[in-house]
């Protein structure tokens, strides 16, 4: 453009002197000034001889108000002297050649390193999405404490926890907009954060924590952090302003596939192919990477050439394989989905490019882990129910659940969410997330005596502890109903008597007793029986909750301090696992009594009353 616009100037420049040489419009000066008396002529050089040298000639000095041009004399051409030195390591004329764009630019130093105007940037004093007014946590909560701990923690927290409520609340902690701990960068704790939450599932928070740093801050941490939120969420082209300003970042495969991506979705479908055509299979890459990559890029454009998806030799998925096949629309085989882990069910759950019965195969995990609530929950069932054309057991679900609101007495929407949890198989608690509004509207009665531990399960899910406390009257002591209203009861709940428990100890038919375990783990911690008691029926179930660990010493002394936020992250390393037989009475202990001491007792009581109804 620059070009184009120099070559009109020239034109224009020229058709204006050539007009005026046609024209010769009459001049508007006086007489006298049109032509100026002519400059005398400057005296010859002298000719050089033998004994003096040529120099050259000097421009002779114009006439006293008479203008004069002043020459620049001309470097001898045939003069050489040395070129300057390249830098180390610069590459040679063939390795230039083969530099793509992006990384030319990045050797010139033409590469800029933001992508928002300087007006525009945003401080990196705060990080996070959830303010304090909004259900945060204080921005100023980890201050004073000191990085290696925060940095242990979130780093130590290597995947999902096994509570439901225990992963909402550590979602929270580290979705909150916070400053960076003392010897921390905000840029170091944003990665972290980022990190952890995707490797708990929550790719839709981390993608929303990450877009709160400009991409001209991050380092390689939060990069790769925010790939794996992009890619787990669908949203490939959401990478493209880190793949552009960080070009050089990375080498790998998937790197480049990215790059050409964004090229295509940027208009530069000629060197998206370029870059495409070059990627070979590597280390976890293989052929039919490429080719959904280049399948996704072709959609950039009416005139992206066709390619064909074929899986016959495909032995697995992996997260970037199942992301591009959703997004281009390309099914996946059954033997491949059915072989999958518990990522793609985690992921199936929240895709927009996937059918609403997709969707549905994975939310009951989805809901299990925390994830979803019980209102997302509910919101895609009504879709699944007012979409035509759904069949299938999700159809009959969805049925069922409008029974479980709608039908004329309490009997008919019990039966009705019995039918929900019974499809939800082996493991329904998914489904107790689904029906927790439904279970709140039945009418406590004591001809449902036998569905209320499962039905006051069901309303915890979504934190109605208040509508479970209405089935106080109806249940009988030592049941699992009991024991969930004991540890769920807002308020100090008062003392529990060692009658009650070991009449629940006697009815409890849990492998190795873990439910009565985790019922006076979560009364001792909060405080609802007495030390005497306490410490008498943990000899009888072989149980110890004093036993000491660095990690008991660090969340007990993180509570006396009143650090929730520090507390919530240390909570998060506890109760790692993929089910409840991974967890110990003791750590069960320590979380809830710590969670209660720092203010947070509706998160402790709704954690002890889950492990006691999925123990």
């Amino acid at each position: 453009m620059k070009r184009i616009l120099f070559i009109g100037a020239a034109a224009l420049a020229v058709s204006s002197a050539l007009a005026s040489a046609t024209e010769q419009p009459e001049s508007l000066l006086p007489p006298g000034f049109d032509d100026p008396a002519p400059a005398p002529s400057p005296a010859p050089a002298p000719r050089p001889t033998a004994s003096q040298p040529a120099t050259p000639a000097q421009p002779a000095t114009p006439a006293p108000g008479v203008s004069g041009e002043v020459v620049q004399p001309i470097p001898d051409a045939g003069a050489e002297g040395p070129l300057p030195p390249l830098p180390a390591g610069f590459p040679s004329i063939a390795e230039l050649e083969d530099l793509e764009g992006d990384e030319l630019d990045e050797l010139l130093g033409l590469k800029p390193r933001y992508d928002i105007p300087p007006a525009a940037r945003r401080s990196m004093e705060r990080v996070g999405v959830i303010a304090a007014q909004e259900g945060g946590f204080a921005v100023g909560a980890l201050d004073e404490q000191p990085a290696s701990i925060v940095r242990a923690a979130l780093g130590g927290m290597r995947g999902p926890v096994v509570s439901r409520w225990g992963h909402i609340l550590l979602r929270r902690a580290l979705a909150s907009r916070l400053e960076a701990p003392q010897g921390m960068s905000p840029v170091e704790f944003a990665a972290l954060r980022a990190a952890t939450l995707t490797r708990i599932g929550e790719f839709g928070v981390a993608r929303s924590l990450v877009q709160d740093v400009d991409t001209g801050n991050w380092n390689d941490a939060l990069t790769n952090a925010a790939i794996d939120a992009y890619i787990g969420t669908g949203d490939i082209t959401g990478a493209c302003p880190v793949v552009q300003i960080r070009g050089g970042v990375r080498e790998d495969p998937q790197w480049r596939m990215l790059q050409g991506i964004c090229f295509a979705y940027a208009g530069q479908g000629a060197r998206s192919n370029s870059v495409l055509s070059r990627v070979a299979p590597d280390e976890g890459i293989e052929r039919i990477d490429i080719l959904l990559a280049q399948r996704f890029a072709g959609g950039a454009s009416s005139s992206g050439r066709a390619v064909n998806i074929e899986w016959d030799d495909v032995e697995g998925l992996t997260p970037w394989r199942f992301a591009l096949a959703s997004a281009v629309g390309e099914p996946i085989p059954d033997g491949l989905l059915s072989d999958a882990g518990p990522y793609y069910r985690r992921v199936s759950a929240t895709n927009g490019f996937l059918t609403l019965e997709q969707r549905a195969s994975g939310a009951d995990s989805a809901a299990q882990e925390g994830i979803l609530s019980s209102r997302a929950m509910v919101d895609l069932y009504s879709q699944i129910y007012a979409q035509e054309g759904v069949d299938g057991a999700s159809r009959a679900s969805a049925a069922r659940l409008r029974d479980a609101y709608v039908a004329d007495d309490p009997a008919a929407r019990a039966a009705a969410i019995r039918d929900i949890w019974d499809a939800g198989g082996a493991d329904p608690f998914g489904r107790f997330v689904l029906t927790a509004y439904a279970a709140a509207r039945i009418q406590p009665s004591s001809d449902l005596k036998d569905d209320a531990g499962d039905l006051i399960a069901s309303m915890l899910t979504a934190g109605l502890d208040r509508n479970a406390m209405r089935w106080e009257p109806v249940v009988a002591d030592g049941s699992l109903a009991w024991a969930q209203i004991a540890l769920a009861r807002p308020g100090e709940g008062g003392e529990v008597s060692e009658a009650q428990i070991r009449q629940f100890i006697d009815d409890d038919d849990s492998a190795e007793a873990r439910k009565s375990q985790f019922l006076l783990a979560g009364l001792a911690g909060l405080g609802r029986v007495s030390p005497s008691v306490q410490s008498e029926l943990a000899t009888d179930l072989g149980m110890s909750l004093t036993a000491g660990s660095r990690w008991a010493q660090l969340i007990e002394s993180s509570a006396e301090v009143n650090n929730p936020v520090l507390v919530a992250y240390l909570a998060g390393v506890g109760m790692q696992g993929s089910s409840w037989d991974k967890m110990t009475p003791r750590h069960l202990y320590h979380i809830v009594s710590a969670l209660n001491r720092v203010g947070l007792s509706a998160e402790a009581r709704m954690i002890a009353a889950e492990a006691v109804a999925r123990g």
